[in-house]
């Protein structure tokens, strides 16, 4: 990969990775059309890890709060009643649905599930689950925006199964579990919140899974180490950023407006296909 390349594509992650628009999606498309190849699904996981260094410092209180919750209602059965000790336990139930399928399916998501006609399709599909879930959804739970108290099993476990959607470009992790969420009766703060803590154990280990596929990968570009660090040093800056920003917009804003963006880019990226500019695989 060039450092044009590695820059260009590593902001694009930062951008876009917490934005329910899919980043994988994104750097499938752009690889292919400003650059000419894909730069393939392990680059993306490696530098996801940039993206997710910026949740664990932008959430680090909440993360330190839960942990040390989780681990004392662990052996002390008296401190099991501590709204963080169950959201522990939410985010790793939650976590696990992908794990599994991300596992079992690696092959597929390295290969057939970036062809770019499913990516465009995909972006324009999950818009319309985007725009059902702002109609149908209440927003009248009980689920504290901030603390994420009132939170229930069923919710990690529903958010869990829509996060692995997110393994197919464009369809989005956060916006596949946040829509989940309003479907669930949250607010969208609440289900963006537990998105990101979601997405962390999820995200981790597929980065340092994919990390020796980066440098020789299978299918799509290798990248040096050190342009793997620089990649996910802008990633994380700027998704640092994201995350400030998508929390603030979604108390008053609906998902409607990412909606609409995915629609636009959907059809775009089948024009490019359908002209031959842009090659599917």
């Amino acid at each position: 990969m060039s450092w044009i390349q590695v820059i260009v594509l590593s902001a694009l992650q930062g951008l876009t990775e917490f934005l329910p628009v899919s980043s994988s999606g994104h750097l499938r498309i752009f690889s292919t059309w400003w650059f000419g190849a894909d730069a393939g699904a392990s680059f993306t996981a490696v530098v996801q890890l940039g993206t997710e260094a910026a949740v664990l410092v932008f959430f680090f209180k909440d993360i330190v709060r839960i942990l040390v919750a989780w681990f004392r209602g662990l052996f002390d059965s008296s401190r099991r009643d501590d709204p963080d000790y169950r959201l522990g336990w939410f985010v790793i139930v939650g976590s696990i649905p992908i794990a599994i399928i991300g596992f079992v399916g690696k092959d597929l998501i390295r290969d057939a599930a970036r062809n770019l006609w499913i990516t465009a399709i995909v972006l324009i599909l999950f818009s319309f689950v985007f725009l059902l879930a702002e109609k149908v959804g209440r927003q009248n739970r009980p689920v504290d925006g901030k603390s994420l108290a009132g939170l229930k099993m069923k919710d990690a476990i529903v958010m869990g199964l829509a996060q692995c959607l997110a393994l197919i470009p464009g369809v989005s992790r956060s916006g596949g579990t946040i829509s989940a969420g309003l479907f669930l009766g949250m607010s969208r703060e609440a289900a963006a919140r537990f998105s990101f803590l979601l997405a962390i154990p999820a995200v981790l280990a597929s980065g340092l899974f994919s990390l020796p596929d980066a440098f020789e990968p299978s299918v799509g570009q290798s990248a040096s180490a050190v342009q793997l660090l620089v990649g996910s040093a802008i990633a994380f800056v700027i998704g640092y950023a994201a995350i400030a920003w998508l929390l603030r917009f979604v108390q008053k804003h609906s998902l409607a407006w990412f909606a609409g963006y995915r629609i636009i880019l959907g059809l775009l990226v089948m024009g490019l296909l359908a002209t031959g500019t842009i090659p599917a695989t």
